[in-house]
């Protein structure tokens, strides 16, 4: 088995969210600078101008704050809207399969929990090489839980 990452360890699509957080940027500065050389439009105008821009930026933060946290005692997996904790012992496997838009946790449950900090979308190599990662840490930290 490959060298396991020290903990804790955060998992996050690099690329993705730099590239987010830069066109949410631009888009809030173009629309506000827009609204601002429009002398036609009334303050209220411009100011629904700039509060768009804002809200873009924003929906594009929500994207770009997705993540996987590993520590000592399990797993923090952060979507665009939701935060969940996970012992280690609740992870049975990680998966990753040609094709998926991210990593998929199957559970203890019986469900599957969608990790969207570990995608393949701009750095394919780069979301292998970390959905390798926390699946060996899972089985690491699955067999130490072995009676």
């Amino acid at each position: 088995m490959s060298q396991l990452p020290a903990l804790p360890v955060t998992f996050r699509p690099g690329r993705t969210r730099a590239v987010l957080l830069t066109a949410g940027i631009a888009i809030f500065v173009v629309i506000t600078t827009v609204a601002m050389l429009l002398e036609q439009l009334t303050p209220g105008e411009k100011l629904s101008f700039v509060l768009t821009g804002a809200l873009l930026f924003g929906v594009l933060a929500m994207l770009a704050r997705v993540k996987v946290v590993a520590d000592e005692s399990g797993v923090t997996v952060v979507n665009i809207v939701s935060r969940r904790r996970l012992a280690w012992a609740e992870i049975l496997q990680v998966n990753l399969r040609p094709g998926d838009p991210w990593v998929f946790l199957n559970l203890s449950d019986g469900t599957s929990l969608p990790v969207l900090g570990i995608q393949p979308g701009i750095a394919k190599q780069r979301a292998i090489a970390d959905a390798r990662a926390l699946r060996a840490l899972a089985e690491d930290r699955s067999l130490r839980d072995l009676p």
